[in-house]
């Protein structure tokens, strides 16, 4: 598995113990949501980066309050037909104002990347050998956004009337 970050390849420095039985692992570490309920206290305590990974039927409401404590949040996409991670993303990014890391992890495709970069995410783990060249091809692919997202991207609508700083001012309304 591949991890791309902002565009590069990077190695991943978190280790995933949302399937293990104890989360106690030295180092950063990537936890489930029920591991993050049921050791919430002993997470907090240690003196580690800590990241949270989400499946696609768990909402980024249930951890809002929390996410101050995660450098990193992981959304699940169990099949490439499942795209719920792209709502919770946008919600992450646009309603509670998560900054830190959001990655797509599980099926995660090259036809896929631009959209999930456009909806908030910024690293992606890939099953690839060549996650640069993947990521090149994912951004340039699309030139014309017809939706608004928060990337602070204009739209076809707002270049076809000269709206200049309409995305701008979307994305701070959003914030």
């Amino acid at each position: 598995m591949a991890l791309l970050k902002d565009g590069r390849p990077q190695a991943d420095e978190y280790t995933d113990v949302s399937a293990a039985a104890d989360p106690a692992a030295r180092g950063p570490v990537l936890v489930s949501l029920t591991q993050w309920r049921e050791h919430r206290a002993a997470l907090l305590a240690r003196d580690e980066r800590l990241g949270l990974r989400l499946q696609s039927d768990e909402k980024p409401a249930s951890v809002s309050d929390d996410l101050q404590h995660f450098d990193l949040v992981a959304l699940e996409f169990p099949t490439f037909r499942d795209g719920r991670a792209y709502s919770s993303a946008r919600l992450l990014r646009e309603r509670y104002g998560y900054a830190g890391e959001l990655r797509a992890v599980g099926d995660v495709l090259l036809e896929q990347l631009h959209f999930m970069h456009r909806v908030g995410f910024n690293s992606f783990e890939l099953d690839t050998d060549d996650a640069a060249r993947e990521w090149q091809i994912a951004a340039s692919d699309i030139s014309v956004w017809y939706q608004p997202t928060g990337d602070g991207r204009r739209t076809a609508v707002e270049n076809r009337h000269g709206l200049a700083d309409a995305a701008p001012r979307r994305q701070a309304a959003v914030r």
